[in-house]
């Protein structure tokens, strides 16, 4: 009799390690499931949105934080936005300090255009835009709408801070953090992107070697520079110019990223 109970339970204690080995297992395929399926849609989303071109990072200084992205646009992206700017160019200004009211300068000689709130939901648009905010790690409603700009033979952007210096400027959406410039074509001579205060080394800007960093415009190309630094003050070695165009056309667009929600849409 003692051996019969003895049988029976020995046998429930089987079943009952069994079914805790079988459940272990099911729930070990479950969570297997679950991190291929995670896997498959981050894979989606970074080939659809961010990583569908083979993007190049390289840190080119630390103070100020400069950084090359060789490839950040496709060249279907690049002739998409000169198509939208080429139409509707106009002189580029600058805000003036006192009045915030823009202005002509004799310091920036370009010509420009803003992306409308019809242009920017295309999905080229928002494609650029999901990848600008994926690799600066800044929510996309953080940033102004793009600019796209044209310097011809001659055109350049004097010595100057994207950051805004005074409250009034301010007052929407706080300060410049960071910048992206990405350029839209090759140059054949200029038009680099100067950095004065980056580097103890030299470059060339325009046909004139100085002292510096200096980034040369190749179509797909992207630099990003952070206005502040790590300490949350605005950084003056920010300090940057557009180069004059020696020889050719530069296309570019820009992208100027606030603290927090840039609330202005621009143009429709």
């Amino acid at each position: 009799m003692a051996i019969g109970w003895i049988t029976i339970l020995l046998g429930l204690v089987g079943l009952f390690t069994t079914s805790i080995l079988m459940g272990n297992l099911i729930q070990l395929k479950l969570i297997e499931r679950l991190e291929n399926k995670s896997s498959d849609i981050s894979n989606k989303e970074v080939d659809r949105e961010a990583w569908d071109i083979y993007v190049k990072p390289e840190v080119i200084s630390w103070s100020p934080r400069i950084t090359i992205y060789r490839n950040f646009l496709s060249v279907e992206e690049c002739d998409h936005l000169i198509m939208i700017g080429k139409p509707q160019l106009n002189f580029s200004f600058v805000y003036d300090s006192k009045t915030l009211l823009p202005t002509r300068s004799k310091g920036r000689t370009s010509q420009g255009m803003f992306l409308s709130l019809r242009e920017r939901n295309h999905s080229i648009i928002q494609t650029i835009e999901t990848r600008i905010s994926v690799f600066t790690q800044v929510p996309k409603q953080n940033g102004e709408p793009l600019q796209v700009l044209r310097y011809v033979k001659g055109e350049f952007y004097g010595p100057h801070h994207d950051y805004f210096s005074n409250q009034l400027e301010r007052r929407i959406a706080g300060n410049r953090i960071a910048t992206m410039i990405m350029y839209l074509n090759d140059v054949i001579e200029g038009g680099e992107t100067y950095f004065p205060m980056a580097g103890k080394g030299e470059c060339t800007c325009g046909r004139k070697n100085v002292k510096g960093m200096s980034v040369k415009p190749k179509r797909g190309d992207a630099v990003l520079f952070w206005n502040k630094g790590l300490n949350g003050k605005v950084d003056p070695k920010s300090l940057h110019e557009g180069c004059e165009v020696m020889d050719g056309v530069k296309w570019s667009a820009t992208k100027w990223i606030r603290e927090t929600k840039f609330s202005i849409l621009g143009p429709i």
